[in-house]
C-alpha cells in the first residue's frame, strides 16, 4: 500500500516555473514506476510525465517535452516534476500515481495508487 501526497502547486505566471513535489509513504517505493498526470475541468485525465522505479526511463506527454522534467530520489521517497515555461493551457489539478511494477506507462488506467492532487494556475 502506497500513500502520496502532492504539494508544490500554486498560482504563476505564463513563462514561469514551478516544482511540484509527490512524498510517498511505504518501504517499496523504488519498486513502483511513478507518473504525473493532470486534469482541466471538462477534460479526461492525462499523463504528463513518467519515471520508472529505478529512474533511468523517462516518457513525456508530447505538449510538455522540452519543459518539464521528471525525476525521483527514492532515498527520500520523492518523486519531483520541474515545470519550466509554464503555458496557461497547463493549468490543471496535478496528480502524482504510483504503479504497482517498474515499468513506464502513460496510461492512467495502470496506475493503482493516486493522491489528492494539488493545483496549478498559470495566467497569461
Amino acid at each position: 500500500q502506497v500513500q502520496l501526497v502532492e504539494s508544490g502547486g500554486g498560482l504563476v505566471q505564463a513563462g514561469g516555473s514551478l516544482r511540484l513535489s509527490c512524498a510517498a509513504s511505504g518501504r517499496s517505493f523504488s519498486y513502483y514506476a511513478m507518473g504525473w498526470f493532470r486534469q482541466a475541468p471538462g477534460k479526461e485525465r492525462e499523463v504528463v510525465a513518467t519515471i520508472s522505479g529505478g529512474g533511468a526511463g523517462t516518457a513525456y506527454a508530447d505538449s510538455v517535452k522540452g519543459r518539464f522534467t521528471i525525476s525521483r530520489d527514492n532515498a527520500k521517497s520523492t518523486v519531483y516534476l520541474t515545470m519550466n515555461s509554464l503555458k496557461p493551457e497547463d493549468t490543471a489539478v496535478y496528480y502524482c500515481a504510483a504503479r504497482s511494477t517498474g515499468a513506464v506507462s502513460l496510461n492512467p488506467s495502470d496506475y493503482t495508487y493516486w493522491g489528492q492532487g494539488t493545483q496549478v494556475t498559470v495566467s497569461s
